[in-house]
């Protein structure tokens, strides 16, 4: 663990990718094969299930730190994280435990489902054996709040410089490996760091691999169901025109549904959703479409799954593709309210051989070939003179039930994530989010470098009644203000509060904010009688007064017709503040 949480405190400490690409390496290759496996699947995302619930880690904490119950409660107000607060009040102990990371992992997970008695005695032991360092990585691991600003493709390169091959291969090594159910050991250290076969073999850099390593074959990476690591597109901040001449560009629609790549492999179906997770029994219709296509034994699709309405040959709206996600038992009743398709707009492999670095105007031409005929679609191509032209399909996207444009670079390979800081080869040609004035009516405190500040707001518009104006609440938002700008809604929160309920505030409403979102639809589960979907905040409206921000009539306003059909009238929402 001493060695796990050094890494830690040094990624944490470091902005800097490229410090935190050696830092990984680094550790990664002196660490013990099951030590090096378990960092891999902590660091690129893997949560264990959580181990110890937070009412008997708190009691643990307190008995051990001996504090009353309000003094530990407003300490942790203060902090603003759990793991960080516990680190900090525990008296110093003994150190020096020399274990590993996977030697504390496999103490843990027996804990999941222990007697309160016998998880305070393991976690006191614990506290005792570790330093402060190690201390703070323990109670993150058992609180399940493990982040240190590494993402899963900086892991990968990591990887990959310490196996000598390719960081696509090992991206493609890790999908499945932070799944729900998956224990990390020095097996799957091995399988991910085995060389390449002879043929497409890396040179590899100084240092070792595990003996296992030798010994696994790393041919075996497309026999299986895993999908790809998906690409990334970059959102297209600039004109248009300065990517070039247009013909050098495929234009298709933005869908909004769920990314997921469609496998097919020794006669079995697979769907796998951006994620990593495997979605193919959430959606019977698309894996039967895709094991009755007759025209290859395997191959691999990247894609969107929408809920489509067959009637108008148009997508429904994410908010019927959210009738469908999350449910274990699909009646036939959602089934038929939400039916979905497989909208298909790349190849990545067919009868076997990895497509990806063809060139995308070829892989379309074997995509098309491939579902032609099939109940599997094919996302369309635009076609337009010139960029205005391409500019003004783009504005009646939403008319259409998409969110805008991509671009995509004719003589495009399938890359890895976002590969290029530039943008590169995709873009993301989105049309401009919906905005509305809203006035701030409630504040909550924030966590870890936010903690003990008021960072995270619910906003609320007019709603106009018979009886005068009321204020009630749509949508929450913790982003978009500057460093200086949170400072100083936090000083007016605390100046204006009405009423406390614990962490939260509700103030006066005097501050009004720009607030985006992407998407709006009916919801007879919120009061407003709306959803918004990810809000944030555009800009703080310094110009306008709280009796100047936009109405609940506003919002309804901008539900498109596939937002509101089939959905049941909004019940009265209740009156919140009222100036």
């Amino acid at each position: 663990m001493r060695a796990f949480a050094a890494l830690y405190a040094e990624l944490d400490a470091s902005t800097s990718t490229q410090r935190k690409v050696d830092a990984l390496e680094r550790h990664l290759r002196t660490a013990p094969a099951a030590d090096a496996a378990w960092a891999v699947y902590l660091l690129a995302g893997g949560k264990p299930r959580q181990m110890v619930r937070t009412r008997v880690l708190r009691e643990a904490a307190r008995a051990a730190a001996g504090l009353p119950e309000w003094l530990f409660e407003e300490c942790y107000l203060v902090v603003g994280d759990l793991a960080e607060t516990i680190a900090h009040l525990l008296p110093p102990g003994r150190g020096g435990d020399a274990a590993g990371l996977a030697t504390w992992m496999d103490r843990l997970l027996p804990l999941r489902g222990a007697d309160p008695e016998v998880v305070a005695s393991a976690l006191a032991q614990a506290w005792d054996a570790l330093d402060g360092e190690g201390r703070f990585v323990f109670n993150k691991l058992i609180t399940g709040g493990f982040r240190v600003g590494v993402s899963r493709p900086l892991v990968a390169r990591a990887v990959a410089r310490v196996a000598g091959v390719e960081t696509t291969r090992v991206a493609q090594r890790m999908v499945g490996y932070t799944d729900a159910g998956f224990v990390p050991d020095a097996a799957a250290w091995a399988r991910l760091v085995a060389p390449e076969p002879a043929a497409g073999r890396v040179a590899a850099t100084a240092g070792s691999l595990p003996a296992e390593a030798a010994a696994s074959d790393a041919t075996d990476d497309a026999v299986d169901g895993r999908p790809y690591p998906f690409f990334l597109a970059h959102p297209l901040q600039r004109p248009p025109d300065t990517l070039g001449p247009l013909d050098a560009w495929f234009a298709e629609w933005k869908w909004d549904g769920i990314r997921a790549q469609l496998v097919a492999r020794a006669g079995q179906v697979w769907l796998w959703s951006r994620g990593e997770e495997l979605v193919t029994e959430r959606f019977p219709e698309i894996a039967a479409a895709a094991a009755a296509l007759p025209c290859a034994a395997s191959w691999v699709l990247d894609g969107e799954v929408l809920a489509w309405d067959a009637a108008v040959d148009r997508p429904l709206g994410f908010a019927a593709l959210q009738t469908r996600i999350g449910r274990r038992r699909l009646s036939s009743a959602v089934l038929r309210s939400a039916p979905t398709v497989f909208v298909a707009y790349d190849l990545l492999e067919v009868d076997g051989a990895d497509a990806r670095r063809w060139p995308l105007a070829q892989r379309r031409e074997r995509l098309q070939a491939l579902i032609d005929g099939s109940a599997l679609r094919l996302s369309p191509l635009l076609q337009a003179d010139d960029w205005p032209a391409l500019a003004a399909l783009r504005a009646g996207s939403r008319e259409r039930g998409v969110e805008g444009l991509m671009l995509k670079r004719r003589g495009s390979a399938y890359g890895v994530g976002r590969t290029r800081a530039d943008g590169g080869d995709w873009w993301k040609w989105k049309v401009d989010p919906y905005t509305v004035d809203a006035v701030l009516l409630y504040a909550q405190v924030g966590h870890g470098r936010r903690a003990g500040l008021y960072t995270d707001y619910t906003f609320a518009v007019w709603d106009e009644r018979a009886d005068g104006r009321v204020l009630v609440p749509f949508a929450k938002a913790y982003s978009g203000l500057t460093d200086a700008e949170i400072r100083e809604v936090d000083a007016c929160v605390r100046r204006t509060t009405v009423e406390r309920f614990g962490p939260v505030r509700s103030v006066r409403p005097e501050l009004v904010m720009e607030i985006a979102f992407e998407a709006i639809a009916r919801s007879p589960r919120h009061a407003c009688g709306v959803a918004v979907r990810f809000p944030r905040i555009l800009r703080w409206r310094r110009d306008k007064a709280p009796a100047d921000a936009d109405t609940l009539a506003t919002l309804r306003g901008l539900l498109q017709p596939s937002g509101t059909a089939g959905a049941p009238p909004a019940p009265p929402a209740p009156p919140i503040l009222a100036p």
